[in-house]
């Protein structure tokens, strides 16, 4: 957001606000000026759209490097999700099947969303529901850290469905549930 300072407020009238966070009333802007010059810093319209504006004392230069640097802060705390694929073909073994699960879960635990994929090839187009039983167990078995998004959905010769992290609140409850079951 880009600041009007100094000179640039050519308003008529300013609500002015000290350095110290004090109420200095209603003034003309080149009085609000005078008194950041007395006080040797800067005049800045912090509230353009208020009426009338508002303005405040205080060290342009210090508040810009404070607030870059909470942009970067900011920045570097945020996660990206990610969208991992696991692809699979409908004769998959159950050693393979174990690994890509692991794996699914390993993105998910990072907050990635995964998007399985079962792909068909020749033959194989004339036994779709293999493939949908394939994602639906995939779903079944790793359904303590994700929850399924999106059913499985054939896309000419590929069939995907979308599995997303399960939010923490649910995880514990579900993996009592479980607990619970096996008693």
């Amino acid at each position: 957001m880009d600041y009007k300072i100094n000179e640039e407020i050519r308003e008529k009238e300013v609500r002015l606000i000290s350095a110290t966070g004090q109420q200095m009333g209603i003034m003309s802007s080149r009085a609000a000026y005078d008194e950041a010059q007395k006080a040797g810093m800067d005049l800045v319209m912090i509230s353009p759209k208020a009426t009338p504006p508002v303005c405040k004392i205080m060290d342009y230069g210090k508040f810009r490097f404070e607030q870059q640097k909470r942009e970067k802060e900011a920045k570097k705390n945020q996660h990206v999700v990610e969208i991992k694929e696991i692809r699979m073909s409908p004769g998959i073994d159950v050693g393979d099947f174990n690994t890509k699960l692991r794996n699914a879960a390993k993105f998910l635990a990072e907050g990635n969303r995964v998007k399985v994929t079962v792909r068909f090839r020749g033959r194989e187009m004339a036994h779709t529901d293999i493939g949908e039983n394939l994602l639906l167990r995939f779903a079944e078995e790793s359904s303590e850290v994700a929850v399924m998004d999106k059913k499985p959905i054939l896309d000419g010769r590929h069939m995907s469905m979308m599995l997303s992290p399960r939010p923490a609140k649910d995880a514990g409850r579900k993996s009592a549930g479980k607990k619970d079951a096996q008693k």
